[in-house]
């Protein structure tokens, strides 16, 4: 696969899967009809193509095995799209160290434009 051909698959690969796992009208219509599905995430599959849907539990995400299968599917007309489960995120209130270190704290330094005034 070009590199152009990749980086527009992993995008197309990122927008099916946020699709799934935050629709779940969206994940059922890739299980029971992907083909259609792909198309409303602007993947057309070639005619006479099939596409094979694999449910992953758990597990990290392996995306050049995913790229391979991919191209595989254009040399054969056969896809196979893993769609792993839902990432776990974690809903905790932040604290006040949190917030700070996200923030930079107390040694804020600005020079990106003729705006600000640097300390």
């Amino acid at each position: 696969m070009e590199p152009r051909e990749r980086a527009a698959f992993v995008s197309f690969y990122a927008k099916v899967l946020t699709a799934a796992w935050s629709d779940d009208e969206y994940a059922a219509r890739l299980e029971s009809d992907p083909r259609a599905a792909l198309a409303e995430m602007g993947f057309e599959l070639p005619a006479g193509a099939t596409v094979r849907i694999t449910r992953e539990a758990g597990g990290e995400p392996d995306l050049e095995a995913q790229v391979h299968a991919w191209a595989e599917g254009i040399k054969t007309g056969r896809y196979e799209l893993w769609v792993l489960d839902s990432p776990l995120l974690e809903t905790r209130e932040l604290s006040e160290a949190d917030l700070d270190s996200v923030a930079g704290g107390d040694a804020y330094s600005c020079s990106c434009s003729p705006c600000c005034t640097s300390t």
